[in-house]
């Protein structure tokens, strides 16, 4: 009697070994999560941080215009710093006597088109940047709390596209001062201390000016490398998933993104394309006519002001061109993708038709359950059709890639301009344009000239 009592006891207490077991699993469960969301908040602090650095900088420049003051603030210090500052010191800087010294003559159109290509950017950036805001504006936030991974890419982008800056904006900078420091020795005024007084607010102005334009270029090259992100994780989305409707939704979200970018910046990119050109012919025009010596302290700013704007519109074109063309390669990851799966099918369907109506491949389990009678051992040589829902589903697998592959080869994407897509195709069109006016300045200049 005692002896059940004890038994039945025992069996009633449950086992001390599951307890402890089961609230260790509970314990690295919660210490697993609680570190994911550690990570993801210190990922997210990285990125608001980067952000906030990008925003601070646009705001020294003046591209942060959400409120009135600001709005006028920006405006002002732009008019006063970019326009009446250089133009000031070119009237102070006049030489009389000075036979080589042309520097208002040649300044003065390479200060209108500095301050005309500062003020599209800035009026462009602004706006959008009102508008929508960073976060908006850049497009970071739209895989908020699902993809963690593509935060450090975010901030390795923004962090490579601020040294982008630095490394075009400060060889541009030692050229333009070295520039400066010519002309002040060349220059000779009533005293040392004037050439100075004049080459410093040029110096200012110009480095002001040309940091905004040069800004507004790496924003876009910047928009452009963070969606590229995006499209490098759909190609790797094709290995990983098979459902088309993953594939589909996907890509009409990457091409509508594209497609707000191209209409955000398309009066951007066509006033950057027709001030640069502007300022280029006119820069040609007056350099084959003048019939002097053209030397570094009369024609020098010619070169840095044009270094500075091919720049900013090579940077455009290169980062349109790059994802257009990552847009338009989509299509044939697809087509490998469609090819492989395909072949893959219909060879597993003719090696396993024999599987007694089941698509899927055969173990060598399943095979030796399997009992062949006489009449099948005498034709082994016989393939089974396979039945006529497998077919259908077959075919209904097939139809649907299909379909993906000619939607995306009908919806390529990439950036547009009122309609062209910015490739190669137009980056030719644009050269043979820039050749065809530079032919023609030429022939109306040198071979006149030479007459």
């Amino acid at each position: 009697m005692g002896d059940n009592t004890e038994l039945r006891s025992d069996e009633e207490q449950p086992p001390p070994a599951q307890i402890p077991l089961l609230s260790s699993n509970l314990q690295n469960d919660a210490v697993g999560g609680l570190h994911q969301r550690q990570q993801e908040i210190r990922t997210s602090n990285r990125l608001d941080d980067s952000l906030e650095y990008l925003e601070r900088f646009l705001t020294c420049l003046g591209f942060n215009q959400s409120s009135l003051l600001s709005f006028s603030l920006s405006w002002a210090a732009f008019t006063v710093v970019g326009v009446l500052v250089p133009v000031l010191a070119l009237e102070l800087s006049q030489c009389d006597g000075c036979e080589m010294y042309q520097i208002k003559n040649f300044e003065v159109g390479i200060v209108a088109s500095q301050a005309c290509l500062a003020a599209v950017s800035l009026f462009c950036i602004s706006f959008n940047l009102r508008k929508y805001g960073i976060r908006r504006f850049l497009f970071v936030d739209r895989y908020g709390g699902q993809m963690v991974r593509f935060t450090d890419l975010y901030v390795k982008q923004i962090a490579a596209s601020m040294r982008l800056l630095i490394w075009w904006l400060l060889p541009c900078f030692i050229l333009k001062t070295a520039r400066e420091v010519i002309r002040i020795l060349y220059v000779q005024h009533d005293s040392r201390w004037i050439s100075v007084a004049i080459s410093v607010p040029l110096t200012l102005s110009w480095t002001y000016v040309s940091t905004i334009s040069l800004s507004a270029s790496i924003l876009f090259h910047l928009l452009c490398n963070l969606q590229f992100i995006h499209f490098d994780d759909y190609a790797k989305l094709l290995e990983r998933e098979s459902d088309v409707m993953v594939f589909i939704e996907e890509h009409i979200r990457l091409r509508y993104h594209l497609s707000k970018i191209s209409h955000r910046f398309r009066i951007f990119l066509l006033l950057q394309f027709l001030v640069v050109t502007v300022s280029q012919v006119v820069t040609l025009f007056q350099t084959t006519v003048y019939s002097g010596m053209i030397n570094l302290s009369n024609g020098g700013d010619f070169a840095i002001s044009a270094i500075v704007q091919v720049v900013g519109i090579i940077l455009c074109l290169h980062a349109a061109t790059r994802i257009s063309h990552r847009a338009q390669g989509i299509a044939s990851f697809a087509c490998r993708w469609h090819a492989l799966a395909t072949c893959t099918s219909t060879d597993a369907c003719l090696r396993h038709s024999n599987s007694l109506g089941s698509m899927e491949p055969l173990s060598q389990s399943n095979l030796l359950d399997i009992t062949f009678s006489e009449s099948d051992l005498d034709s082994m040589d016989y393939i089974a059709m396979p039945t006529t829902t497998q077919l259908a589903s077959y075919m209904s697998s097939y139809h649907r890639r299909q379909a993906f592959v000619m939607y995306l080869q009908a919806n390529p994407g990439g950036i547009t301009i009122f309609g062209w897509t910015v490739d190669r195709g137009l980056i030719n069109t644009i050269f043979f344009l820039e050749l065809t006016l530079v032919t023609f300045v030429l022939g109306q200049t040198v071979v006149f000239n030479s007459a």
